[in-house]
């Protein structure tokens, strides 16, 4: 019972760890010069922004298309 639990854990985890990664990078390849103009051309600072963008990736995700959803309007 308790292995069936903690596999049913990591699981969970690596699912939310790689949904998370294909939002951070989608994010850092097309979002974050719409979101912040000032980021054009600073590579650095998207590779800092990895580990937040996968850890709060739901978070990203409805701020990104809140602010789409403004501009478009």
């Amino acid at each position: 019972m308790v292995v069936e639990t903690a596999s049913l854990i990591i699981e969970i985890v690596q699912i939310y760890f790689w949904i998370g990664l294909g939002v951070a990078a989608l994010f850092l390849i097309v979002g974050v010069d719409r979101v912040e103009p000032g980021a054009r051309g600073s590579y650095v600072f998207r590779a800092l922004l990895i580990p937040g963008c996968i850890v709060l990736w739901p978070l990203v995700l409805v701020r990104w298309l809140a602010l789409e959803r403004a501009r478009s309007s």
